[in-house]
């Protein structure tokens, strides 16, 4: 087994509920992941959201990444303009460019060149000039694409996009990123791309906090080291609910079965339970 350690919260969910209207999409989400560390690597957290369709993953993730303001409840990460209390950093309630967001077309500025849409993404970076060249730069050679850096978009192929889109969230919200269906259509070989992405954001810094969504439950268990299914529950009678919440958490990290090279046959077991949780949703 990994050892690991777990730290200081890094993303919280408190009766999250979001309604329309007399419609209710999501209701009583509660949540928390806490930041990983691993002896002598650097270890970010990935965290998947299963759900069948329509219950409630994409509101979810707009409340997440501030795009939406819950009907009640919090989401809160640390607020990292604060100063520690009791060695703790405080929590903030979410807002909008706190958490990064790269949709399936990984959309960019079709007249920017790469470097410039990543300066323009630190545009509100306390950092001076050289600092952000500095970032930048490290960031394009760690993500191959130094020699793209004066690129535009239609020049770009489809993996170099993604990592510039990506790279972008990652310099304009800090560490929290959330990608909705980000295997959705995709090929083997851009399947790869995304799995690439993945480990480079996560060996980038111990707090980066990748959130994402699937229907590729085996793809989820291999990449995820905590696993949330949401469904319909379902009410006294044992009829579904026609809100999403949130009804299965899997710890990877405490089964024994994250940050694996190979997928086992834990990881198997695994997949078939969650793809019954998810048809009983």
């Amino acid at each position: 087994m990994n050892h690991y350690e777990q730290k200081d919260t890094i993303l919280h969910a408190e009766n999250v509920s979001v309604s329309y209207g007399e419609k209710t999409i999501i209701k009583d989400i509660n949540f928390l992941e806490r930041d990983t560390v691993r002896p002598g690597k650097v270890q970010g957290q990935v965290i998947a959201f299963l759900g069948r369709s329509g219950r409630g993953k994409s509101t979810l993730f707009r409340v997440i990444t501030g795009l939406n303001k819950p009907t009640t409840g919090h989401v809160l990460i640390p607020d990292s303009t604060k100063k520690p209390i009791d060695g703790k950093i405080p929590a903030k309630d979410v807002e909008e460019g706190d958490v990064g967001f790269v949709d399936q077309r990984y959309t960019l500025f079709r007249h920017k060149t790469v470097y410039q849409a990543l300066t323009y993404a630190m545009r509100n970076s306390t950092l001076s000039k050289a600092e952000k060249n500095d970032k930048i730069m490290r960031y394009l050679v760690e993500w191959g694409l130094e020699k793209s850096k004066d690129q535009y978009p239609n020049e770009l192929s489809g993996g170099q996009r993604q990592r510039t889109a990506i790279l972008e969230q990652l310099l304009s919200s800090g560490h929290y990123i959330v990608m909705d269906e980000p295997f959705s259509g995709l090929d083997i070989g851009n399947i790869l791309n995304v799995k690439t992405a993945f480990k480079l954001i996560n060996e980038s810094h111990d707090l980066n906090t990748i959130i994402f969504s699937t229907h590729d439950i085996e793809l989820a268990v291999e990449l995820a080291d905590s696993l949330y299914v949401i469904g319909y529950p379902r009410n006294a009678e044992g009829k579904l609910e026609t809100f999403g919440t949130i009804l299965h958490h899997y710890d990877l990290k405490a089964m024994g079965i994250a940050w694996h090279d190979s997928f086992g046959a834990q990881h198997r077991d695994l997949a078939e339970e969650v793809k019954k949780a998810l048809l009983a949703s």
